[in-house]
């Protein structure tokens, strides 16, 4: 085989570029697959960031979660339902109305209502007391108009016990209010029926009295009658109250062979129990700041009545 000449030998190599060229346009270059992959991670990650919005977005509006996951025509399909869920007057509910309160409030402990008688029973009572005292009223009697049950809150409720000079046992309630007046009702009820009713209005502090203040005519409440004395009816349930400085963090009562921590209620002081033997004095009130300290003794004071 003959050389072949310089000629043909540049035709030869022109060829084989060529060739080399066709054969990269048919088999093309590899496929970058790492960069896809990344592209494919990052995109399935962002993906499940909306899909996290989309639950989020579920609990708080659920149609609008659903449209979220939809595409093409269920997409177009689900977004009307987003608008028949808008509130409408019909498928709003009306709020139910809380109740009224329309009577008065209770202690501030459910033993300052003794002898078994419920709330029920002494709210019942007073407004029995407050038309009593209406009725005077319009009679012609002086009595000051004593407001709506609802302004007052009951503080004790107790048996009553009849004696000779108020024959027939009942109840006594006893209600307080605050505004416009300070007023103190003490009120008895026999067969159902209001009988009598002792009425003070504003505060019997005075400038120098002292921190425990016994109200004055708590002795309708743990007296029999003065005519009956040393002859009481016993067992006998009783009652005592008066109010107190801030000051004062607790009061003791002791009558006879009974005795008593009076509750705190709002500034009044409460104290009750039954006594079984016949007593000449008037029961024994001590008052004890914070830290224990003895603040008030009712031995000690002078405007304090001592004996019946």
């Amino acid at each position: 085989m003959s050389e072949m000449s310089e000629g043909e030998r540049d035709f030869e190599e022109q060829l084989r570029e060529l060739l080399s060229e066709d054969a990269y346009t048919i088999r093309p270059s590899s496929v970058p697959y790492p960069q896809i992959r990344r592209q494919g991670v990052a995109e399935r990650r962002r993906r499940m960031v909306l899909a996290g919005a989309a639950l989020v977005t579920l609990a708080a509006v659920p149609v609008a979660a659903i449209t979220l996951g939809g595409s093409g025509a269920a997409a177009e399909q689900s977004t009307p339902a987003a608008a028949s869920t808008s509130p409408t007057a019909a498928s709003t509910p009306s709020p139910t109305p809380s109740p009224t309160h329309t009577g008065p409030a209770g202690p501030a402990t459910a033993g300052q209502l003794r002898d078994g008688i419920t709330l029920e029973q002494a709210a019942d009572g007073l407004d029995k007391c407050l038309a009593y005292n209406r009725e005077t009223t319009e009679a012609g009697s002086h009595s000051p108009d004593l407001g709506k049950a609802q302004e007052y809150r009951i503080i004790l409720a107790l048996n009553s016990t009849g004696d000779s000079n108020a024959p027939g046992d009942g109840i006594w309630v006893v209600a307080v209010k605050e505004q416009p007046t300070q007023t103190r009702l003490m009120c008895n009820l026999k067969d159902g029926k209001a009988v009598g009713a002792n009425i003070s209005t504003g505060s019997d502090r005075l400038p120098d009295s002292p921190p425990v203040l016994a109200d004055i005519n708590s002795g309708k409440l743990y007296q029999q009658s003065f005519i009956d004395k040393g002859h009481w009816k016993l067992p006998f349930g009783w009652g005592l109250i008066g109010t107190v400085e801030p000051t004062v963090a607790k009061v003791t009562v002791s009558y006879g062979d009974s005795s008593s921590q009076a509750v705190l209620d709002h500034g009044w002081f409460v104290a009750g129990g039954t006594l079984n033997e016949q007593v000449t004095r008037n029961p024994h009130v001590k008052g004890y700041d914070r830290n224990g300290k003895l603040i008030y003794d009712s031995d000690t004071d002078k405007s304090y009545q001592q004996v019946q």
